[in-house]
């Protein structure tokens, strides 16, 4: 099982920028794929970006695609979130999460069904 750690939370004007991070630890973290999930208030969560085991491969939902940037430090296990030209409706409790299986790329971790480890979130707030 991963343990996740998100930091880097906070609140910011709308266009402005926010970098989140996930600790990882444990015996697959740095063989999991990894993803980062929202949940805004009275709303689903919903799926924002996935990167590979490797990092060789991300993968973006349309929302935030050429604003967001997922990336992942390997020897360090922690994966990072970069978040420009911030929006309102980026407001949100950001999740970490990790790939129930070892090795693959970041695609079905995106799906939230093979979601075997969550962070406890991280509050993002864009005001306009």
């Amino acid at each position: 099982q991963v343990q996740l750690v998100e930091s880097g939370g906070g609140s910011v004007q709308a266009g402005g920028s926010l970098r989140l991070s996930c600790a990882a630890s444990g015996r697959t973290a740095s063989s999991s794929a990894m993803a980062w999930f929202r949940q805004a208030p009275g709303k689903e969560r919903e799926f924002v970006a996935s990167i590979s085991w490797n990092g060789g491969s991300t993968y973006y939902a349309d929302s935030v695609k050429g604003r967001f940037t997922i990336s992942r430090a390997n020897p360090e296990n922690t994966v990072y979130l970069q978040m420009n030209s911030l929006k309102p409706e980026d407001t949100a409790v950001y999740y970490c999460a990790a790939d129930a299986v070892t090795f693959r790329g970041p695609r079905t971790v995106a799906t939230m069904k093979s979601v075997a480890s969550w962070g406890q979130g991280t509050q993002v707030t864009v005001s306009s």
